[in-house]
């Protein structure tokens, strides 16, 4: 057998191996397949959205910081530092939440004060750069969620 009918063959038999596999996986009682009346509640899906918003107007307070930090504005020190906390708590809490675990209410404590720092930081900033404002905003927001599931 030569090079080409070898890798040839060994392709043959990997597809076959692949189809044989997908075909004895049954994905029948996955609740993706299942149908929405037998997944588990969302009871944490205001705070997980809250949290996704934050993260995103976090990410681009936390961009526009860098630019002016790296242009020797250095009042945005504090604004950097708590949107930074911020988003490590809020991503966290976005995927916990998400999973519905148990864990979230006692994440989202945490989550309150990180969003009253960041937003405290943000509000002195708010005035005058939309990104801050945004921030700001989306802290207030995620509070308000937070404060209703947090342990």
């Amino acid at each position: 057998m030569n090079r080409r009918q070898f890798i040839g063959s060994a392709a043959a038999v990997s597809l076959t191996a692949a189809a044989s596999f997908a075909r004895a996986h049954d994905h029948a009682g996955h609740a993706h397949h299942a149908g929405h009346a037998h997944s588990a509640p969302r009871a944490y899906e205001a705070a997980r959205k809250a949290a996704a918003h934050c993260v995103e107007a976090g990410q681009i307070c936390l961009a526009h910081c860098i630019a002016l930090l790296s242009a020797g504005d250095t009042s945005m020190k504090d604004c950097a530092t708590g949107v930074n906390q911020m988003l490590a708590l809020c991503g966290t809490l976005q995927n916990l939440a998400a999973q519905n675990s148990r864990l979230t209410p006692s994440l989202a404590k945490v989550c309150i004060e990180a969003c009253k720092q960041c937003s405290a930081a943000c509000k002195e900033h708010a005035g005058h750069h939309a990104e801050c404002k945004a921030c700001y905003e989306s802290c207030l927001a995620c509070i308000k969620e937070c404060e209703k599931i947090a342990a």
